[in-house]
């Protein structure tokens, strides 16, 4: 029992002296914990102390800042201001100077003004007295010689008009017998040296082409089953195959002259071989036409070749081939641009140019041709268009585009190419002409001479290249038949449109007639 008490109050004692250290031990904490915390709240004050007194300072740098800023920006305001001023004063100063300028010369103008008004009365007083005193003599004259004012007037007139168109007429003979002495004569050089170094073949045109055949029995064998060969050549080459009694022979007709050969020679290669028929006829015609593309580049190159052009792009090679079938008048188109490159060579080196462009722009002056049929415009226009296709020189380019007078004649050459054209063109037997375009010619020529006041009768002749007019003497004085010339010449160049030149002679005569009884 004893043992049991002890027990219990050993216990006790020992419960009570833990909860005495548990409460010392946490109250020491908590005095602890108070401590932490009263030294972190004196810290926290001290630093925000430190903080406000940082932001104070930096509140009070940037207002001295900005007042500093403030301070310079209104002093250079202050100073604008200030020169402003200064300016505005100057202004001032000098408008009341101008002002007081403009007063002093309002003044002057109005003495002027009235120097002036006393001058003009005093000169209409003169007026009327010198009026007075022509009308007093007019009458005089009037009386002396007894026509009146506007008869004189007209008399003088009259006379003065005749005298200056005899003087113009003098003054016209003379200046063009000058000009004639002189460039006629070094035209005439130079064309006719270029003409005679100059020689090409006359050609015909033709717009079909006749293809031998062995006997009469071979154009059925063309003709083929209910004519199945002759459509089949047809289709392929789109040229036309006429057959007709004509004995041993088919004709192919076409204005395609580059088309009209292939089927020409695919038809020779056809009855050559004997085999003919639709698939045949298309093999032999492929090839003709791979044949003729060669044989229109050879060409080309053979033209750059004999002109001595070099540095032409390969388009352009196979266009001046494809000149080699084209004609104008019945005139070989590639013919003709060889002999214009001659021409225009020999020219630019009489007058002192590059004979080397000269005959550039000679050779492909009428490339246009070689497309016209496909393409809308005149060959001139297209022409000149390839030209720029394919960079040729400037020159080049105008020369081509001006040699029909279609465009403004900007340089030298394209003056020279259109000479040269129209003597390679207008040269005996380059081309042919009509019947009907030859008359119809003639009587434009004629008909445009008859129009003109005091004009008999006109006469063309040398084929056109000549018109004689014959006047009226009394109606044509000699100075007029020299104005009258020239002004047919005008209408002539206005209204027509020929090769070469026109040769326009006014002849008057006088003829006294008496009968001896």
């Amino acid at each position: 029992m004893i043992n049991i008490i002890i027990f219990f109050v050993t216990a006790s004692v020992a419960v009570f002296a833990g909860y005495a250290f548990r409460r010392y031990i946490a109250e020491r904490k908590i005095q602890d914990a108070e401590a932490k915390v009263k030294y972190i709240l004196e810290q926290a004050k001290k630093e925000a102390q430190d903080k406000h007194r940082e932001v104070e300072l930096e509140a009070k740098d940037l207002l001295y800042r900005m007042r500093q800023d403030f301070e310079r920006s209104t002093q250079d305001r202050r100073q604008e201001i200030t020169n402003l001023e200064r300016r505005l004063s100057q202004k001032e100063e000098n408008i009341d100077r101008r002002l007081d300028l403009l007063e002093k010369k309002e003044k002057e103008i109005e003495l002027r003004q009235d120097n002036i008004k006393k001058q003009e009365e005093a000169i209409k007083n003169k007026d009327n007295q010198l009026l007075s005193l022509i009308a007093e003599e007019k009458e005089r004259l009037q009386k002396i010689s007894s026509l009146s004012a506007e008869e004189a007037k007209q008399i003088l007139l009259n006379r003065l008009n005749e005298e200056l168109n005899n003087e113009k007429a003098v003054l016209i003979r003379k200046q063009e017998e000058e000009l004639h002495g002189i460039e006629e004569k070094r035209a005439r050089e130079i064309i006719s040296l270029a003409i005679q170094r100059c020689a090409a073949d006359h050609t015909v045109e033709s717009t079909v082409s006749v293809v031998t055949l062995p006997n009469d029995e071979m154009k059925g064998r063309v003709i083929g089953r209910e004519g199945r060969n002759i459509r089949a050549l047809e289709m392929a080459t789109g040229v036309d195959v006429i057959i007709d009694d004509t004995p041993e022979a088919v004709t192919l007709s076409c204005f395609d002259t580059v088309r009209r050969e292939i089927a020409r020679l695919s038809l020779e290669k056809l009855i050559g071989d004997g085999r003919i028929h639709p698939g045949r006829i298309e093999e032999i015609v492929e090839k003709v036409k791979k044949e003729m593309d060669e044989k229109i580049r050879e060409e080309g190159e053979h033209a750059a070749f004999e002109a001595q052009v070099n540095g032409l792009h390969p388009e352009i090679i196979k266009l001046l081939g494809r000149l080699k079938y084209r004609t104008s008048f019945g005139q070989n188109a590639l013919q003709h641009s060889m002999e214009v490159s001659f021409l225009l060579g020999v020219m630019a080196s009489e007058l002192g140019l590059d004979f080397k462009l000269a005959r550039r722009i000679g050779l492909l002056h009428d490339i246009g041709k070689a497309i016209d049929h496909q393409i809308e415009g005149t060959h001139a226009k297209i022409g000149a268009d390839l030209a720029r296709k394919f960079n040729e020189q400037p020159e080049v380019q105008i020369a081509i585009e001006a040699h029909h007078e279609e465009a403004e004649s900007k340089s030298l050459y394209a003056v020279l190419v259109i000479a040269a054209d129209a003597i390679s063109a207008t040269r005996p037997g380059a081309r042919r002409e009509t019947l009907e375009t030859y008359i119809k010619r003639l009587d434009k020529l004629e008909s445009i001479a008859n129009v003109f006041k005091g004009v008999e009768k006109s006469y063309a002749i040398q084929a056109g290249r000549e018109i004689r007019i014959i006047v009226q003497p009394e109606k044509i004085s000699d100075s007029d038949a020299i104005n009258l010339s020239r002004d047919i010449r005008k209408k002539i160049e206005e209204g027509m449109e020929y090769p070469g030149q026109i040769k326009v002679t006014v002849i008057r005569e006088t003829r006294a007639i008496e009968y001896a009884k």
